[in-house]
């Protein structure tokens, strides 16, 4: 288990990766409710500029958050993110993984500090999907 001590400012990690398909734009689609025609409409999305459809933006950062090795920190709760930009299209079929660096610690106290950390998602091919400041609360070993 990872505590807010044992995160430094400067420190990087990759995660596992995860392809991108058709029943996740369905399936997301389905919850959300955000059937916008160019994820679901393959005529609609086959005349847009991307030519086909491709995934929506909160999926992505959905599946980004499910790729962190949230498992292994002491979380306490998703603090929020900043700077989100989506730079390129996801596409089905593309595999997606998730690298970052810790930019910035601030101590809360003796419960523990929010670490934030610079993500940015790629593909297999390694360019940059979407980027963004990532905040999470996480406590400290004296808790």
């Amino acid at each position: 288990m990872r505590y807010f001590e044992d995160f430094q400012v400067g420190e990087t990690f990759v995660s596992r990766g995860r392809t991108i398909t058709e029943a996740d734009i369905v399936m997301f689609a389905s919850l959300s409710g955000d059937w916008y025609p160019l994820h679901v409409d393959r005529e609609y999305a086959a005349k847009s500029p991307f030519g086909e459809r491709i995934a929506h933006g909160m999926l992505v950062l959905s599946v980004a958050s499910g790729l962190m090795p949230l498992t292994e920190w002491a979380l306490v709760a998703f603090y929020g993110m900043d700077r989100v930009r989506f730079v390129a299209p996801t596409k089905i079929g593309d595999t997606v993984h998730v690298e970052a660096e810790v930019v910035e610690k601030r101590d809360k106290g003796e419960r523990g500090g929010v670490v934030c950390y610079k993500q940015a998602i790629k593909n297999h091919k390694g360019e940059d999907l979407a980027v963004a400041d990532f905040k999470v609360l996480i406590a400290s070993r004296h808790v």
